[in-house]
């Protein structure tokens, strides 16, 4: 069992940009896309799931609503304080837990499922957030990962935003790659857990092209980070009018039922 350790620098870039802006207000965006991921898993009543970078509970919620012992983990504890508000309203108990999903700070074997939804992609060393989230499932647990697709909407759009911005590491690995059956197969090889996939979606709703914009210049932290570097610099408007080019597009084709936010799910089963 891991304890959290003193963050690195990127880990500390990592909490700071995720605990700008608003994200509970862009999480009630995407409701739906916990909900259907503690739905395919099948979360049962008494079982114990581990909700890994949880934000303020998007799947940790509906599974804590099904009866489940629900721990909430993350590294932002200004999301980890939303959670418990929205908990609390919502009338259920979760184990809020601030910690990091490459050092897990469990057990081996200490839940039923393992969740986590458009979280344990943003974990820098993807092998390692992998196999931690394998070796804290129980033999005959199930886990239950969306993340978003790199051909989706989001995965532009933070490609878009990516462009903007000055080159990552070299030994950078893309989030979005967690939406990549290939990918996602070879983290698991070895933890005993053999993948299955499924394509689905969550339907992104605005007003207008403008109130998306402002939605996510305002209230998502990499955009927040982005503008507050890109600014002082002239380079944020280019940025924006880029996002605003794609919000436009996507909100015309989507119509008044919204457009979709394409994503992976992964599901499994670990060997007994």
């Amino acid at each position: 069992m891991a304890e959290l350790s003193e963050l690195s620098e990127e880990k500390q870039r990592a909490r700071a940009v995720w605990s700008a802006g608003d994200y509970p207000a862009i999480s009630e965006k995407i409701a739906e896309m916990g909900a259907a991921t503690v739905e395919r898993v099948g979360v049962s009543e008494g079982e114990e799931v581990l909700d890994i970078a949880c934000g303020d509970g998007n799947a940790a919620i509906p599974a804590a609503k099904r009866g489940a012992k629900v721990t909430g983990l993350d590294l932002v504890p200004e999301l980890l304080e939303a959670g418990r508000g929205t908990a609390s309203e919502a009338g259920v108990e979760i184990d809020w837990v601030e910690g990091d999903a490459e050092q897990l700070p469990f057990e081996d074997g200490s839940f039923d499922h393992v969740l986590s939804t458009v979280g344990i992609m943003f974990a820098p060393n993807h092998e390692l957030a992998a196999r931690e989230a394998a070796r804290v499932l129980r033999p005959g647990g199930r886990i239950g990962l969306a993340n978003w697709r790199p051909d989706g909407s989001v995965g532009r759009f933070f490609k878009t935003t990516a462009s903007h911005m000055p080159p990552p590491p070299e030994d950078f690995q893309p989030p979005p790659l967690w939406g990549t059956e290939e990918h996602v197969s070879k983290l698991f090889e070895g933890t005993g857990v053999t993948p299955r996939f499924e394509e689905a979606a969550v339907t992104f709703k605005f007003d207008s092209t403008d109130d998306a914009v402002e939605m996510f210049e305002t209230k998502f932290g990499p955009v927040v980070t982005a503008k507050a570097m890109l600014e002082p610099e002239g380079k944020w408007e280019a940025l924006r009018a880029e996002l605003r080019a794609q919000f436009e597009e996507e909100i015309a084709a989507g119509g008044e039922q919204g457009y979709p936010g394409e994503y992976l799910l992964t599901l499994g089963e670990k060997a007994p």
